[in-house]
């Protein structure tokens, strides 16, 4: 019956081809339930991202909010202020987090969550299950026992086949439903102190009350109905948030099946609005085809756009920054301006439009964060604010080197070809 395959396939059964198919079929309907819509927006709408705030929202499956107060917090600072507010809770506290270990850091998060349950603050901790492996079990025990709800994002199980590789990359603190904490911070002693090799990483998270909390706590609603059934049913968790500041803001995070995610639509469409310039911060800046010519398109039409990462020796995934470099000479050539930070890993996922708009989140600028993960990125518009980050922005660039067009162009094959290599499993890193 076989007498016309392949000689390696001659020597199977018809069960064992049956079973081989099988599993290929499965792993195909997998891939397709799981799988989303890229993002390919090439227009160059008019009016500037200030005009467009409303579009910007809705288009993104969020909607505009105003009166919200809005600081950075940056670097170690980031675990004084939430504890500080953890302490000051009174109701609940929400914490979710993709990477998380034991260590000094990982203590004072746990201790701060631990005393809030023991005064009666209902605590729900969700942690991504990869990205918490080094969090023992005694430590998530400790919390539990504390009166702490505890769930970890899409573990290894059954149930979860097919949305193993989904990873919650989230990282959010909500204290009494009004104040809220949004960026790339991530709970390791790497951000606390001072490694062996490399100082504390450099990070920012957002730090938010007013009317856009309630987007943010929905975000953690998501997640955190999907792993425990629970839905908030009291006005408590989601309280009235009169106006506390200045600043528009919008939330991006829903990633609807077969459409493009909201995150990675918001990138595209912010870069589209760009008039004048675009300065982004990213440690794993990976750009697909379509996002590469966004940028270069940017720039071709004027726009000063910057891009920061960290470099080579300071990253601490070499093998992203390789495969990232390999659109660099698109965008150098296209008068895209790249600087590679050198001091220690620029953690920090952040964009600026223009002086007057900014994305804060979780996302990185790669196809894992924009068509895998779960992510969330807060548009915020606020000239103070926008201003602050590009000022830190050109205070990073003093500890970076700028890539030189035309000495990238020649630099080793043995380079060009790892890039290459490495570019091929874009989507999975």
């Amino acid at each position: 019956m076989f007498h016309h395959l392949p000689l390696p396939l001659a020597a199977l059964s018809g069960l064992e081809i049956s079973l081989i198919l099988l599993v290929l079929t499965l792993c195909f309907v997998i891939w397709r339930l799981t799988r989303h819509q890229e993002c390919d927006y090439k227009g160059e709408p008019e009016p500037s991202i200030e005009q467009a705030l409303r579009a910007l929202a809705g288009s993104t499956h969020g909607h505009l909010t105003s009166g919200n107060s809005v600081e950075l917090v940056q670097n170690e600072s980031y675990f004084d202020e939430i504890i500080g507010a953890m302490a000051q809770a009174k109701h609940t506290i929400h914490f979710e987090t993709f990477l998380w270990k034991d260590g000094e850091a990982g203590s004072r998060v746990s201790d701060a969550l631990a005393e809030a349950a023991a005064r009666g603050v209902r605590v729900r901790v969700l942690a991504d299950a990869v990205g918490s492996v080094d969090l023992s079990d005694h430590s998530v025990e400790r919390l539990r026992q504390a009166g702490c709800q505890v769930r970890r994002f899409h573990r290894w199980r059954i149930q979860n086949l097919g949305r193993l590789n989904v990873r919650d990359h989230r990282k959010i603190v909500v204290t009494d439903g009004c104040l809220a904490f949004v960026g790339g911070h991530c709970i390791t002693d790497d951000w606390l102190k001072d490694g062996e090799t490399l100082p504390r990483y450099r990070d920012i998270t957002a730090r938010i009350s007013g009317p856009a909390v309630s987007s943010i706590q929905s975000c953690f609603l998501e997640n955190w109905t999907e792993v425990s059934g629970e839905l908030f049913t009291d006005d408590a968790t989601f309280p009235d948030l009169p106006e506390s500041g200045p600043a528009r803001a919008h939330v991006a995070y829903v990633k609807a099946d077969h459409c493009a995610s909201s995150v990675q639509v918001l990138h595209h469409l912010c870069i589209g609005y760009a008039k004048k310039r675009i300065r982004i911060q990213n440690p794993y800046f990976l750009p697909d085809p379509s996002g590469t010519e966004a940028l270069a398109k940017a720039s071709r039409r004027g726009v000063d756009v910057r891009i920061m990462i960290p470099a080579l020796t300071a990253t601490d995934s070499p093998r992203v920054s390789r495969a990232g470099r390999y659109q660099f000479r698109r965008l150098l050539e296209s008068g895209v301006r790249i600087f590679e930070y050198r001091k220690t890993l620029l953690h920090q996922k952040v964009i600026t439009i223009d002086g007057v708009w900014c994305g804060i989140g979780s996302s990185n600028f790669d196809d894992r964060s924009f068509e895998i993960n779960d992510e969330i990125t807060v548009g915020i518009a606020d000239i103070t604010i926008a201003s602050e980050l590009e000022r830190i922005f050109d205070e990073d660039a003093r500890d970076a080197r700028e890539i030189d067009p035309e000495s990238w162009r020649h630099r080793p094959w043995r380079d060009k070809l790892l890039d290459r290599f490495l570019y091929l499993f874009n989507e999975q890193f």
